[in-house]
């Protein structure tokens, strides 16, 4: 029997203006995982993401979300997405842009407000909800924009920088309903570059210059490099992809 595979990248290639933002690009996500996509700033983490959602066009290479190659409209509308710039409305309150939200992705009114209950709940923004968002903080825009990826029970969530400005009890709190939500087989993806948030996921992928240097569980990386933390394997591993392009 086949496994399913929620996301299927593959030999994927991206440029723009002819620089080179993915280079034969592959990873894959089951139900019931989270992966974890980690590099520095600029490697393709967010470039790799928007093409599995078929939002940026890819040059060469396949992409299947839920078995169905991207883009793909009625795909997109179960996907759950939290980019790394909040896309939030400043004049309206918390409660508007979740109400604004959910309408796009055709909830009903009485659904709409359970699930802007259960979510809000999550992201700890039930007493905010009527504040205008141009009062909010940093950490509470991205909550916010958490509580909206999840509205509409997506089976694919796709975090960008998820706990980034959040303190540390509620980075915990929303890591519990990640490991929650996998238990009912949804899939995650999280870009980060928080090592302890790395350290969590099932498997990692590390970028690099756009390519997929290594990949595996946090344990089988730390095994493979022969080091204690995933920011060991995160040094190791660019080290070597270093020597190999040279």
């Amino acid at each position: 029997m086949v496994q399913n595979i929620s996301v299927d990248a593959s030999h994927v290639y991206k440029t723009i203006k002819k620089q080179v933002l993915l280079r034969d690009a592959s990873i894959q996500l089951h139900p019931g995982q989270l992966m974890g996509l980690i590099g520095p700033s600029g490697a393709g983490k967010t470039t790799l993401i928007k093409a599995i959602m078929g939002m940026t066009a890819i040059d060469s290479g396949q992409i299947k979300v839920l078995n169905q190659s991207m883009p793909n409209r009625p795909i997109l509308e179960k996907i759950g997405y939290m980019a790394q710039s909040d896309a939030l409305y400043n004049n309206l309150s918390g409660l508007e842009n979740m109400l604004f939200f959910g309408r796009l992705l055709s909830l009903k009114r009485q659904e709409l407000l359970q699930s802007i209950d259960y979510a809000a709940g999550i992201v700890n923004l039930t007493h905010d909800l009527k504040k205008r968002v141009s009062n909010y903080s940093g950490g509470m825009k991205r909550r916010l924009s958490l509580a909206i990826a999840l509205l509409a029970d997506p089976q694919l969530l796709i975090l960008d920088e998820p706990t980034v400005g959040i303190d540390p009890a509620l980075s915990l709190q929303i890591w519990q309903e990640l490991n929650h939500l996998k238990t009912q087989g949804k899939s995650i993806i999280i870009t980060t570059h928080i090592m302890s948030d790395a350290e969590r996921c099932d498997y990692l992928a590390l970028i690099r210059e756009g390519r997929v240097i290594t990949a595996g569980t946090p344990q089988e990386l730390k095994d493979l490099y022969k080091v204690d933390s995933i920011e060991a394997v995160f040094l190791a591993a660019g080290e070597q992809n270093k020597e190999i392009q040279k």
